[in-house]
């Protein structure tokens, strides 16, 4: 079954080549991107999400993390700006106001989790994702710190989800969507579902399942075999479709499927 909506990526054919040759040589227009993460006890993906962004061609690249892990970084090792902590070690909202400034300052922001489950942080996120336009990309454990706020951020403009299955099924269940994810859904049905969703939500959704990393945006879908799920899961899928996305705006679900071809092809 084959549905004019779903475009098939290989490793071998790109879907979108002319977005590799359009992104900007020069740093100075390679885009801005702010990654928010990080807890007391650890900074891993932050750190590998700097990283990737880096090696994925971004112009600046700052973090946010808060300084309660200020005597465990350093920061010769990536441009950091710590913001207050609070008891358990996560953001706290005193934090928020520096915070806005910085997703002022970037192009796209990217909350790449290790955020611990601390409802202030899930506070002070949401509160700056409903506040300001900045485009944004959640994922890992970010997604189930704000699963609470699922309409919301499923409505917001310019807001990607990088997704496990299983969060995806709690987030059709978190808004009520009359379809259900199951583990055991074949790849037509789960493209079908998201491309309906995509219609009704304006977030773009991208989902692992069935050896296919999947993108949905706008009832658009695209599809490239995918061998190496830790990828996704440490957070470099999302570093690399955040640059890509925020140097060509308008073109997110493009970016984003070109993005994953030479990672594909690498693996």
């Amino acid at each position: 079954m084959q549905f004019e909506y779903w475009h098939k990526q290989t490793g071998e054919q790109a879907l979108f080549p002319d977005i590799e040759w359009q992104r900007p040589e020069q740093k100075s227009l390679a885009g801005k991107l702010l990654i928010i993460g990080g807890n007391k006890l650890g900074f891993a993906a932050v750190a590998q999400a700097y990283s990737d962004a880096v090696a994925a061609g971004v112009g600046e690249c700052r973090v946010v993390l808060p300084d309660a892990l200020k005597p465990a970084v350093s920061t010769q090792a990536f441009d950091c700006l710590f913001v207050p902590s609070n008891p358990s070690g996560g953001i706290s909202q005193d934090a928020l106001n520096t915070l806005k400034a910085a997703m002022a300052w970037c192009d796209a922001v990217l909350l790449i989790g290790d955020s611990g489950r601390n409802s202030e942080t899930a506070i002070v996120l949401e509160t700056l994702l409903a506040k300001l336009a900045t485009p944004a990309i959640i994922t890992r454990d970010t997604v189930d710190l704000l699963r609470a706020n699922a309409t919301q951020l499923l409505q917001r403009p310019r807001t990607t989800f990088i997704v496990t299955l299983a969060q995806l099924q709690k987030l059709f269940q978190a808004v009520y969507y009359p379809k259900t994810i199951l583990f055991s859904m074949s790849l037509v049905h789960l493209v079908e579902s998201l491309h309906k969703f995509t219609i009704t939500f304006p977030a773009t959704i991208v989902v692992f399942h069935q050896g296919q990393l999947v993108v949905a945006q706008s009832g658009r879908v695209s599809s490239t075999p995918w061998a190496d799920p830790l990828l996704i899961w440490r957070g470099s899928v999302a570093a690399k479709a955040s640059v890509y996305a925020l140097q060509q705006p308008g073109k997110s679900f493009e970016a984003i499927t070109a993005s994953l071809h030479n990672m594909s092809a690498d693996q």
